[in-house]
């Protein structure tokens, strides 16, 4: 993001689930620990309807007001903790989605690929330090982790699949970069992902 801020584009950077008021109480719901009952389509439904309050209130007009949106997570990670991971199925997670975006889907998702336990121990850490991008305070640190990262480690290596999964169906669009190497290494690479989207929109004379 400041690569492109740097270079004169505004940017809207967001998480999910979250980024409006609405969202964040529903945040609180998802990762919580203590709602470990939570049944898997109910869970579908409440990540849904956090996107579809993000997308309706904050992702439209930023887009209408040309600004590139960046999102830590959106519609493939619904497809592959739910569709994949839950077992719901892809198709009914993405028809249940396809409602609550009205068909909005990215133009390029960067899928940083780890092996999931260093991938949990990575954002556990990032948690505990990082601001919350979509503002105020984050209250989602519980020893252990999040209600998600404590599921087991056979469910984080069909979330990690359905995630590759996606990237083999639609590899332009889902580029998958080995975050096993340097930081720098990993930046350099996104950077030139980014890069060579906004130089295809801008031949095309698309908005970037």
């Amino acid at each position: 993001m400041d690569h492109l801020r740097a270079a004169g584009h505004d940017v809207l950077a967001l998480r999910e689930p979250g980024g409006t008021t609405v969202g964040e109480q529903i945040r609180a719901l998802l990762i919580d620990p203590r709602h470990a009952e939570l049944a898997p389509r109910a869970e579908m439904l409440l990540f849904a309807a956090s996107r579809a309050q993000l997308v309706a209130e904050v992702i439209l007009p930023a887009l209408d007001r040309g600004r590139i949106v960046v999102s830590e997570r959106y519609l493939d990670a619904s497809l592959a903790y739910q569709g994949t991971g839950r077992g719901l199925g892809v198709d009914l997670v993405r028809s249940v989605n396809d409602v609550a975006t009205g068909g909005l889907r990215p133009d390029l998702t960067l899928l940083l690929d780890l092996d999931p336990e260093t991938g949990l121990r990575r954002a556990r850490a990032a948690a505990r330090q990082a601001p919350n991008p979509s503002g105020g305070a984050r209250a989602e640190h519980w020893d252990g982790g999040d209600r998600l990262e404590r599921e087991s480690s056979a469910f984080h290596a069909r979330v990690r699949e359905g995630f590759l999964a996606l990237a083999r169906i639609e590899p332009q669009r889902i580029r998958v970069i080995d975050a096993r190497r340097a930081v720098a290494e990993v930046q350099a690479e996104i950077t030139a992902a980014v890069e060579g989207l906004l130089q295809e929109r801008r031949r095309a004379g698309g908005r970037s």
